[in-house]
């Protein structure tokens, strides 16, 4: 899977902690109190996300999405 380099959101809470989520893998989803944590926790997420899809017999969606930032 080390060619497989997804686009991750990361979005800050309220209290501090960040959710990340993968546009291309709808539901796969993870948290972090840090980005550092958040990252790491959603690598593992997708590792797992990826493997139960290939387990099911369901096609994983190739990385296709692209983040910008953009002034406004």
């Amino acid at each position: 899977m080390s060619d497989m380099n997804y686009t991750v959101i990361i979005e800050q809470a309220e209290d501090g902690s960040l959710s990340v989520y993968v546009p291309d893998l709808p539901g796969c989803v993870s948290t972090g109190d840090d980005e550092a944590e958040a990252l790491a926790n959603i690598r593992e997420a997708i590792r797992g996300h990826v493997e139960l899809m290939k387990e099911l017999g369901e096609t994983v969606p190739p990385p296709r999405s692209k983040a910008e930032v953009v002034a406004a």
